[in-house]
């Protein structure tokens, strides 16, 4: 007798996402035009798709998108690293928890290794962390990649190299990039991850109750990302010149942290 689930899942397909279709999917669980993550992060893939960016998603015929991967030429990555001739892993996730553990990090992982022999990249790389808000490092593992670098607090660069070259690397100089935002309270923020939107107004909000003003820094281009203060990159908040948080935080973390910092 045909199991039931198995049918299902192979009834699962990857989409290529560009300008054409973008408006009709989600990502990271965001997939309505009413929010405002995922407003400013559609209008952020159709600038990136003439920069090479390729976004794959994760179609389940009855539950909709459940995953997706979203890569790009490193020399336009939105991540503070340096990795020119490689394809860069922005973000990889499984959202839906029935679609977990199930092969589909796999699929998507292998759609870009294929892409990288199509276009003969020097090989592909991804940011890594063993906290929250970016991929753990086993799925790369898995599938040949090798820590080449690392950095604070638990950050992880994998590359998967597939050319005679240099290895990718961070940037570095997380302190002096921090500093040089100065007094203050400052959110580092871009539109690549849709849920920045929704972190950043917490933030300022909570911090009006602190008596605080806070300025946004918007990351408008790679080049603005790839100097940031963290690995992570696309969102951070600087405090006096010091690195408070390295990835979207609560409001009440960011009171915690406050108070820690004040004393």
């Amino acid at each position: 007798m045909e199991n039931p689930r198995r049918t299902e899942m192979s009834k699962v397909e990857i989409i290529d996402i560009d300008s054409s279709n973008v408006c009709d999917h989600g990502y990271c669980g965001y997939k309505s035009p009413k929010q405002e993550g995922y407003r400013r992060k559609t209008e952020w893939l159709k600038e990136r798709f003439a920069e090479g960016m390729r976004l794959k998603v994760l179609h389940a015929p009855d539950e909709g998108d459940v995953g997706f991967i979203e890569y790009i030429p490193g020399e336009y990555t939105w991540r503070p690293i340096e990795a020119r001739g490689y394809l860069v892993i922005h973000c990889i996730m499984i959202h839906r928890k029935k679609y977990k553990e199930a092969g589909y990090g796999s699929r998507l992982l292998e759609e870009c290794l294929r892409d990288a022999k199509k276009t003969r990249a020097n090989g592909v790389a991804a940011v890594t962390s063993k906290g929250t808000w970016m991929a753990g490092s086993g799925l790369f593992v898995k599938h040949g990649f090798e820590s080449v670098d690392s950095g604070p607090p638990s950050f992880e660069l994998m590359a998967k190299k597939m050319k005679k070259g240099p290895l990718p690397r961070f940037r570095g100089g997380w302190e002096e990039r921090a500093r040089s935002y100065g007094k203050g309270l400052v959110i580092i923020r871009s539109d690549q991850c849709p849920c920045t939107a929704k972190f950043t107004g917490e933030i300022l909000e909570t911090a009006k109750t602190l008596g605080m003003n806070a300025r946004v820094k918007e990351l408008r281009t790679c080049k603005q990302a790839q100097s940031a203060p963290s690995p992570y990159g696309i969102f951070n908040i600087v405090y006096n010149g010091r690195l408070i948080a390295d990835h979207p935080i609560s409001k009440t973390r960011f009171r915690n942290i406050i108070k820690q910092v004040s004393r």
